[in-house]
């Protein structure tokens, strides 16, 4: 379990570490304030949940999985292409000027947006034990559905807090070209939302009667 838990915070580590090289490359200057801003609260939010995360959920999320749906395989691997892509995107938009400047409000508002967002996955993470990286039942762990915390609301809303920090990033480092990547990091996030959902109901004890007493999937009062 200890191997587990520390390869999933080096991981984490190294993706944010990952962000930040492809922001600093494609932009090609260390001169970059809300780029600097922006790693900097994606740190601090990396530390915190280091710290607040229960030991199973970390485990779980570092821990090679088994019986993975083979759809979310295909879909986890096509997102890697637009969530990359936001970095990419957003450093060359700072390089060559594409769109207009943002003001400090604008940037501010992206941050406290992806803050907002962070706060709701991490909560997620903390409200279920079951929390993975990728959609499986897990018999090995006597898989149980969670109805605490956000899950009272929706029933995926660490998808939600995802999908708020992938639109609010580009925002905080200051490109609307970058927003094309995040639509498509939404759009697979909605059909993986609406598949995991269909799993849970067919294959998870407890999920069809949780589901009539939260209506929501993803978006409160709408969907």
């Amino acid at each position: 379990m200890k191997n587990n838990v520390l390869l999933r915070i080096i991981q984490t580590f190294l993706t944010l570490f990952l962000q930040g090289a492809i922001l600093f490359v494609t932009a090609w200057s260390f001169k970059w304030t809300w780029a600097w801003v922006f790693i900097s609260v994606g740190l601090i939010i990396l530390i915190i949940n280091a710290m607040v995360l229960p030991k199973e959920v970390i485990e779980e999320r570092g821990k090679k999985k088994k019986n993975v749906k083979k759809w979310d395989k295909i879909l986890t691997t096509i997102n890697i292409i637009p969530f990359l892509g936001i970095y990419i995107l957003s450093g060359l938009d700072y390089r060559f000027h594409w769109s207009n400047s943002f003001s400090s409000g604008i940037h501010t508002i992206g941050l406290t947006l992806v803050l907002l967002g962070s706060i709701i996955f991490t909560w997620s993470m903390i409200s279920n034990m079951f929390f993975s990286t990728m959609v499986r039942i897990q018999d090995d762990r006597n898989h149980k559905v969670a109805t605490k915390g956000p899950y009272q609301y929706v029933r995926h809303p660490g998808y939600m807090g995802f999908i708020i920090m992938s639109i609010a990033t580009p925002i905080a480092l200051g490109s609307l070209y970058a927003l094309t990547m995040s639509f498509f990091v939404c759009i697979l996030f909605i059909i993986r939302t609406e598949l995991e959902d269909k799993t849970l109901s067919l294959e998870l004890s407890g999920y069809k009667e949780y589901s009539t007493q939260v209506k929501y999937k993803l978006i409160p009062l709408l969907w």
